[in-house]
């Protein structure tokens, strides 16, 4: 007899400095791992397992991550209930935003989404050390105005092979990025953080390992006089082997949103 399966999509947000990305790892904290804890608390005897939509990395944070929920042979209560017992035990620096019922047909990985990253910085002094959970500061005095012309460089269907950690031959170089921009950062803002910040917004369908920040990388690299607009053009060409090499700290790093179609 086929068991029955019951299918649910959470929203979460967490932040990610203290943790060790999203992926369960012996030894270390995770937001999986975290997340798998609490739910082994409040099922109970239940049988579930997750999936989720992004695996960020190490001090990555997300406004607005998701993941999949299983559960065997009998569905949740009340939804309602279960997700204010779910946050009630979450530890503080990850909460439940919303959770839905879906179905067999949905699938976390292969449905059709959108993710944006933002990646907050600044630059030219140190900051504030409450500022360091979400914003990476660059001591160097950056060109900023040239990198916000570089980061359009992005933009559109390209070869990322020099923006991507560890490749295997199986792994799909050729993204297509529908937004990339540096902006003046008024998205996320606090008492502690610099007068003056900026954040770089990405939006595309699916990144590669440390494409992003790798990116981030580039511009700032970049914005140091260390590359050029067309050192970054030449990057994005299949023939060019010149890997970037700079990845920027993964603490600026949010996974603002996941918007499934």
């Amino acid at each position: 007899m086929q068991k029955q399966r019951y299918y649910y999509l959470l929203e979460i947000q967490f932040l990610g400095y203290r943790l060790h990305g999203w992926q369960r790892q012996p030894g270390f904290k995770t937001v999986e791992g975290l997340v798998k804890k609490t739910l082994r608390f409040v099922l109970g005897e239940k049988r579930f397992k997750i999936l989720g939509a992004s695996r960020t990395d190490a001090m990555v944070s997300a406004h607005r991550a998701a993941f999949e929920l299983f559960i065997d042979h009998e569905p949740l209560e009340n939804m309602a209930d279960f997700l204010l017992e779910f946050n009630q035990n979450l530890p503080p620096d990850i909460r439940a935003l919303s959770i839905k019922e879906v179905d067999a047909k949905f699938n976390i990985i292969q449905h059709p989404k959108q993710k944006e990253y933002i990646y907050l910085f600044a630059f030219g002094k140190k900051s504030h050390p409450f500022a360091a959970p979400l914003m990476a500061t660059f001591l160097d005095d950056l060109d900023v105005d040239l990198m916000m012309e570089g980061a359009k460089l992005f933009e559109g269907e390209h070869s990322f092979h020099n923006y991507c950690t560890k490749p295997t031959e199986s792994t799909v170089l050729i993204r297509e990025l529908s937004h990339c921009e540096i902006q003046l950062n008024t998205e996320i803002t606090a008492s502690f953080f610099p007068e003056k910040s900026f954040v770089l917004r990405v939006q595309g369908a699916g990144f590669l390992r440390n494409q992003i920040r790798l990116i981030m990388g580039a511009l700032v690299m970049l914005g140091r006089g260390e590359l050029s607009l067309e050192d970054i053009r030449k990057s994005l060409d299949p023939e060019v082997k010149e890997p970037i090499t700079y990845i920027a700290p993964g603490s600026g790093l949010i996974l603002n949103k996941v918007d499934f179609f």
